[in-house]
């Protein structure tokens, strides 16, 4: 038998023991720290309404702090500060229709190159397969050979015909090319499209044809229309025009050459949704196009390239109220009469070195385009 002892010193230990556990406080996990939206961030997505003010003269540019040029000072219709049109970046072209936001308070973050996969790049462009392309080449430059042997022996005047461009024979850099379209495409929502697009709530196909154009149109020529189609053989096949899709913190998008390209080069097709002009007339897009001047104003139509189109998208304008501006001209954009539609087509009209941006004359047609503002 243990000692009396002992089993009372053991009892009071249990009893030490017992209090110490009931006493002690349950173990509980740490809420997570909850994590608070800067100010910054939260006057981003707030509610805001427009407030009139009584007097503006005191408005001075965010960016110049000049307030010369009123007519040409932006209002942000949030934080109800100015800007200058040129001063803005990227660089507004006309006065927004609507309320309108300054780069800071809409964000003004430009959204990144997306990385595009192989087979990504392929299924967005639609690229197709071609085993007989040398054949096709070839049945071309046979044609072409055909021509001149059965040309006439009478001195005529050389009139300067399209030339089809010529992709780069690096396939990767290819894919890097038409990655930096997708990306441009993709950041501005727009699907991509080789063809004029007709939708049921615009203007139908029937509405485009050439007959139609007030003094007539020029028509293009079989040996032209065969270079144009030939490149949009190439085109399918993913043998895009060496060109690249960058951006510009003041033009914003805009294209460069990624290889040299020979003066009267086929480069694109301008293509986006055909429309009629009375329908955009309040359209603030800066990428709008004539394509048909109708003798009846209302028949006229437009090309839209809001929400489908291609890299003639974003080929830059020059700034043709200076010198400087005009000097950059390195291609055109002109109207023809194809198969008895018409259609716009972007042709070099001098030779273009690697590196080099894409520029052409917005002032076309029928109305002078605020270009004063363009770089």
């Amino acid at each position: 038998m243990a000692p009396a002892t002992s089993t009372a010193a053991a009892a009071a230990a249990q009893r030490i023991i017992g209090f110490s556990r009931r006493t002690r406080a349950p173990r509980q996990s740490s809420p997570p720290t909850k994590k608070y939206k800067s100010i910054s961030e939260i006057m981003l997505k707030a509610p805001y309404a427009v407030i009139e003010r009584e007097d503006y003269s005191d408005v001075t540019c965010d960016q110049c702090g000049s307030g010369e040029q009123p007519d040409e000072l932006l209002l942000c219709d949030k934080c109800d500060k100015g800007f200058h049109m040129k001063c803005v970046r990227p660089v507004a072209v006309r006065v927004p229709i609507g309320s309108w936001l300054c780069p800071k308070c809409s964000g003004g973050k430009r959204v990144r190159s997306r990385g595009f996969s192989q087979k990504k790049i392929i299924d967005f462009f639609r690229i197709q397969k071609c085993t007989d392309r040398k054949d096709e080449c070839c049945s071309l430059q046979d044609a072409k050979k055909r021509k001149r042997r059965t040309g006439s022996l009478v001195l005529q005047k050389k009139r300067r015909r399209f030339l089809p461009f010529i992709p780069t024979e690096n396939p990767s850099q290819r894919m890097k090319q038409m990655g930096s379209l997708a990306s441009a495409l993709t950041a501005l929502h727009m699907e991509f499209s080789d063809d004029l697009t007709y939708s049921p709530d615009m203007a139908p196909r029937s509405a485009n044809h050439a007959e139609f154009e007030n003094g007539g149109m020029q028509v293009l020529t079989k040996e032209d229309t065969e270079t144009m189609e030939h490149c949009r053989a190439m085109c399918r096949r993913g043998e895009c025009p060496p060109l690249m899709v960058v951006y510009d913190s003041c033009e914003g998008y805009t294209v460069e050459a990624d290889g040299p390209i020979k003066d009267m080069t086929f480069i694109a097709e301008y293509t986006g949704d055909v429309d009629y002009i009375k329908n955009r007339e309040h359209d603030d897009c800066d990428s709008l196009m004539t394509l048909l001047l109708a003798k009846d104003p209302t028949k006229s139509l437009v090309i839209c390239p809001d929400k489908r189109g291609n890299i003639a998208r974003f080929i830059s304008g020059i700034n043709n109220h200076t010198q400087d501006g005009r000097k950059k001209q390195n291609c055109k954009c002109v109207r023809y009469s194809v198969n008895g539609e018409c259609r716009v087509l972007l042709v070099a009209t001098r030779d273009i070195s690697k590196g080099e941006r894409l520029y052409y004359d917005y002032n076309g047609y029928e109305h002078e385009y605020p270009t004063q503002n363009f770089i």
